[in-house]
């Protein structure tokens, strides 16, 4: 695709990053047929196609308007269409770009503008903690829009003791602890088991995710230079043998990972993080990642783990987030490698590649569309009849519990729940 950058742009870092995007972009449409919006709306601007015409259009000069905004805003940045699309547009990116270029132009209604300022300014803050304690008190009392966003107060179980050579770090996150804190306690567990401590640094955060997607890029560039901070001390250790060195820094949300193994990429223009995020970019992993390792372990050291879960263990439907498939590409991995622990679990062969709706903030919002692809995905995951659902993003999870009573839960809950502490 050919620009002629508007002279405002032309040399900024943002309209060069920006130009070199749309370069690749060949007008096909694939990406159209696999965009959640478009399926919904059939709006040629609601898909990613449409947009790219629309970010074009802004970084040659065209004034943005209200229009421009609803439609950019109305993607769930799924990156869906990375995946399908065969010339390799960084559409993510791009969108990223276009959304803040829009915004510095078109003023939000005060409405609008304290919505986003209260979710990326209240989800990271210490306060979040207290607050959904608070909530979950009176969780019988909430409307049902604001319940959805509550789950019930979970128990999160035995933090493991042991201490091993091997260790790797972990994000606690900004809403999983005080949401499903038996989420990070289960993968410690399960880590333990197969001889390896996990670590967490207090002073680490929120990824930077939340900021960073509502348009206030400093902020969000801030808490990852805070991350890193925080981490660095256990990355670079005095020596290859000192006891802090961790080999591996993982993820257990699926959105966290993406961002963090993103890191290197946003901080790259600057001299004083740049090569420390892109070494923290190299050492994350996700969760799943490491599932290979550990089932061979858990296999070794409780061969009657396998026998046993074959013989009582639940029937699962797993979904996978966007946010591994499409944003980390890792596909497959989590259903195979439980599977051959024992497990019974399927992937949906309908529409597995579509969002769930929930991405980040979107539930909140743009409910309509969340909560349209949020029964599309439940219908599709009924069709299997699970026990229980699983995914590897409290996002997903928290938003999919929202439309059904079957438990939806994350999938290393389920494998730590097996192994019977």
């Amino acid at each position: 695709m050919q620009t002629n950058l508007a002279p405002e742009y032309k040399n900024t870092a943002d309209g060069q990053a920006a130009e070199a995007i749309l370069r690749k972009c060949v007008h096909c449409g694939f990406c159209t047929a696999t965009c959640p919006t478009y399926q919904l709306l059939g709006d040629e601007l609601d898909g990613p196609r449409g947009r790219i015409y629309l970010m074009k259009q802004v970084l040659e000069g065209v004034a943005p308007t209200r229009k421009t905004q609803l439609h950019l805003d109305r993607c769930l940045t799924c990156r869906n269409c990375e995946t399908t699309c065969p010339s390799g547009v960084d559409y993510g990116h791009l969108v990223d770009i276009g959304r803040k270029l829009v915004d510095a132009k078109v003023e939000r209604p005060v409405g609008e503008r304290a919505l986003r300022w209260a979710l990326k300014e209240g989800l990271t803050s210490p306060l979040f903690a207290p607050a959904m304690k608070m909530g979950q008190l009176v969780r019988g009392l909430l409307p049902q829009a604001l319940k959805n966003k509550v789950p019930a107060p979970q128990n999160a179980g035995a933090w493991p003791t042991r201490t091993h050579a091997r260790k790797v770090l972990m994000l606690a996150g900004c809403v999983q602890p005080a949401m499903m804190p038996n989420i990070n306690s289960a993968t410690a567990r399960v880590l333990d088991a197969a001889g390896i401590q996990t670590v967490i640094a207090p002073q680490a955060g929120c990824c930077g995710a939340v900021k960073f997607h509502l348009n206030d890029h400093e902020g969000g560039k801030a808490q990852m230079r805070a991350n890193i901070d925080a981490w660095w001390p256990h990355v670079q250790a005095a020596s290859p043998d000192a006891t802090n060195t961790v080999e591996a820094i993982i993820m257990n949300a699926s959105g966290c990972g993406v961002t963090v193994k993103e890191y290197g990429h946003t901080l790259q223009d600057d001299p004083l993080y740049a090569a420390k995020a892109a070494r923290i970019s190299e050492l994350t992993k996700d969760l799943s990642e490491l599932l290979p390792e550990l089932v061979a372990t858990l296999r070794s050291v409780r061969p009657e783990l396998v026998e046993g879960l074959t013989q009582k263990a639940p029937k699962l439907a797993f979904h996978p987030p966007c946010t591994l498939q499409h944003g980390q590409q890792l596909r497959g991995g989590v259903e195979k490698h439980l599977g051959e622990l024992g497990f019974d679990v399927k992937i949906s062969t309908n529409e597995a590649h579509l969002c769930c709706g929930s991405a980040g903030t979107y539930s909140v919002l743009n409910p309509d569309i969340a909560y349209q692809l949020r029964d599309r995905k439940l219908g599709n995951l009924s069709e299997m009849q699970p026990e229980v659902i699983v995914s590897a993003n409290i996002g997903c999870i928290t938003h999919l519990q929202s439309g059904t009573a079957t438990p939806v839960r994350h999938w290393v809950e389920v494998l730590d729940e097996a192994l019977g502490w």
